[in-house]
């Protein structure tokens, strides 16, 4: 039997959430706290009993009823509180809220408001944990709902098949908002589903909390022995609704009867009676602490204060000097291809080249770094980037994941929270859609939401644009998409010479980045030096200095521009080349400081014109330089039409060198 004081504190733990989700629901009433919130009422065993089950340094990851998770992993009711008031004294600042609540200092990845969204982030810690030999487990929550979402499928088939020390812990309340299970499923049980991908599933009453930790004891200990997940499900309730506003229309009042009676801190109240493992009185005086440490926590959320305004944009991002913080560390940092001279050591190697040497330099330099993506292993990727890499340096660092792009780009996010610094790989960006979710919801706001008290650094690789007759599935240019989403850093390279400074740069950083390749790039020569460099993210590079015209582009469409800008110079006309290499953040100075010269700009970019990223640095243009132009600004960018698979469709639906010479002389008319 476990010890009388473990016992006592489970108790004190159940009746601290039940107590706390009580007091949360009376004052969401009174107005004091505003958004929404799921209560955690009626499911305490199942949270208290995993978290006594796991070590103190064990992870966890939460959902979007995650209060209670939050205090059975050790959480004040005093921050938590404060927190859902908006207070700069919570958890995270006030700006996760119920449905953010994390408490990374005592292994709480964080609750979430995407249904299984930290199901593919458990998996990740997972790795972390596996990778780095700690035998650290990590036990993701989640509902009945969330294990039919593909993000449940795809992340628990990874874990399965690496074997990761990861405890799926399901708690059927039998609803997925009003959706009774008995519509949403085809199987009685939903631990069934253990059974497809290898690993036990266990069935658990959730209204039991000793047999709660027994189960995750024995899951947590089996994963520690390298033996895989297991899939436990906790058949418990819920007594209030989905959410604040949830009328429980759905269900009879019998069906509530019949499990209250079945109340999990009634029958441990009678059962530490029953076995005189305490007594009354003792038990009377843990009711009163609970009390007095609800009070202490409103009346701590309501005196302190809110957040000063500048935190709206504060946590965004790691602000820090990269430059200055990687040369102390005796990197040589450079800004342009421009700083080395003709007799320094430089090879003549393509774009494909570039990258895989950043990668293996990065694998070298830090046992962090752990490649994850699709057919990266003996194959080098869609594109050969990887190639040689899984030789070099196995498949515990190369790792070759199934078809699951959602899963990859979560693991990545999990993984990078949990210590490591993860390269996904996504074979085309069309693919980015499947795992949307977990770039732009999870990986890029998990800083903020978390009031800056996590660092994210991954980098997820993709290709992107035309030129090979693909279709509308395998060559659009979506890097719009991640321009509107603060948190992520967009890089998209032209040049060898970037594309190695860059992306080991990317690595190093400690924010989440979007690295977009152009796959007519890869064959492509230039020089690179013999020794290791990097290139600050956020910098732009003028690759030809001009008078006339501006001309600004980027990835394959630096090449169209300095073809352009040949012909040009055949004819008198000197324009000047501006490669963002990075589109967000934006190096705008660098762009208005030529625009000021010039007068005269024409954006070139193989996106869709159409809320496009010519459209956002047109706008900057005119918000930082708008006395300095002599004429309109010019946009030239794909058509608006999804990418033809007819090459001469193709061709002609971007941006030519023809294009842009034409434009730049109108402009000049």
């Amino acid at each position: 039997m476990e010890s009388k004081d473990k016992l006592l504190r489970m108790y004190k733990d159940m009746l601290r959430i039940r107590r706390f989700e009580e007091t949360v629901s009376d004052l969401f009433s009174q107005d004091k706290i505003r958004g929404t919130t799921h209560l955690y009422i009626g499911e305490e065993a199942v949270a208290v009993g995993a978290c006594n089950a796991i070590h103190p340094d064990d992870y966890i990851t939460s959902t979007h009823r995650g209060h209670g998770h939050c205090i059975a992993k050790g959480a004040t009711l005093r921050e938590m509180m404060a927190e859902l008031f908006g207070k700069i004294t919570g958890y995270c600042k006030g700006k996760g809220g119920s449905l953010h609540i994390a408490d990374l200092n005592a292994g709480n990845l964080g609750a979430n408001g995407i249904v299984g969204g930290g199901i593919p982030i458990a998996t990740g810690s997972g790795l972390t944990g596996k990778y780095k030999k700690t035998e650290k487990v990590t036990v993701c929550f989640f509902g009945d709902g969330a294990s039919n979402t593909g993000a449940f499928h795809e992340a628990v088939n990874m874990a399965a098949t690496w074997k990761l020390p990861v405890v799926y812990v399901c708690e059927n309340n039998l609803y997925a908002m009003s959706t009774p299970v008995r519509e949403a499923f085809p199987i009685l049980d939903i631990a069934e589903r253990g059974q497809a991908y290898g690993m036990p599933g266990l069935v658990v009453d959730g209204m039991d909390v000793l047999a709660v930790m027994e189960a995750v004891e024995q899951a947590a200990e089996k994963s520690r022995r390298g033996e895989g997940p297991t899939l436990i499900e906790c058949k418990t309730y819920r007594y209030l609704g989905h959410s604040k506003n949830d009328p429980r229309a759905y269900r009879t009042k019998d069906e509530e009867k019949q499990w209250k009676e079945r109340d999990a801190i009634k029958r441990f109240r009678k059962w530490l009676l029953e076995n005189t493992v305490a007594k009354e009185e003792e038990i009377n005086a843990i009711d009163e602490e609970v009390e007095n440490e609800i009070t202490e926590a409103v009346e701590f959320a309501e005196s302190s204060p809110y957040p000063p305004l500048e935190e709206i944009t504060k946590d965004v991002y790691v602000e820090e000097d990269f430059a200055e913080k990687e040369q102390k560390k005796g990197a040589k940092v450079v800004h342009s291809f421009s700083e080395y001279s003709n007799n320094q050591n430089l090879r003549d190697i393509t774009y494909r080249d570039a990258l895989n040497e950043a990668l293996k330099e990065e694998l070298n330099h830090d046992p962090n770094v752990v490649l994850i993506g699709e057919d990266i292993g003996l194959y080098g990727g869609a594109y050969g980037v990887t190639r040689g890499l899984w030789q070099d340096f196995g498949d515990e660092r190369i790792r070759n994941t199934p078809i699951s792009e959602a899963a990859i780009v979560g693991c990545c996010v999990g993984a990078a929270i949990t210590g490591l610094r993860p390269v996904g790989e996504l074979m085309y960006v069309d693919f980015a859609g499947l795992a949307m979710d977990q770039i732009y919801n999870q990986g890029a706001k998990i800083r903020y939401m978390f009031g800056g008290k996590a660092r994210v650094p991954m980098v997820i690789r993709t290709e992107g644009g035309c030129g090979r007759s693909s279709g509308a599935h395998h060559a659009q240019s979506l890097e719009s998409w991640f321009m509107h989403v603060p948190g992520l850093k967009v890089v998209m390279p032209a040049t060898p010479f970037d594309a190695k400074g860059l992306l080991k740069s990317a690595i190093r950083e400690d924010n989440p980045i979007i690295f977009i390749e152009h796959k007519m790039l890869y064959n492509t020569k230039g020089l690179v030096p013999d020794d290791e460099y990097l290139i600050p993210i956020g910098v732009a590079d003028v690759k030809k200095s001009g008078t006339d015209v501006t001309v600004i582009a980027y990835s394959r469409m630096l090449l169209v521009a300095m073809e352009a800008a040949e012909i040009l110079e055949k004819e008198g006309i000197h324009i000047e080349v501006i490669d963002p290499r990075t589109l967000l953040p934006l190096d705008i100075n660098t762009i208005v400081n030529s625009v000021k010269k010039t007068g005269r700009v024409v954006i070139v970019s193989e996106a869709c014109k159409t809320g496009g990223p010519g459209g956002e640095i047109g706008m900057q243009i005119i918000e930082n330089a708008f006395d300095y132009l002599d004429a309109p600004l010019v946009r030239l960018s794909a058509a608006d039409a999804p990418v033809p698979c007819s090459r001469y469709l193709e061709d002609n639906s971007i941006p030519q060198a023809q294009d842009v010479v034409k434009a730049v002389k109108k402009l000049l008319e």
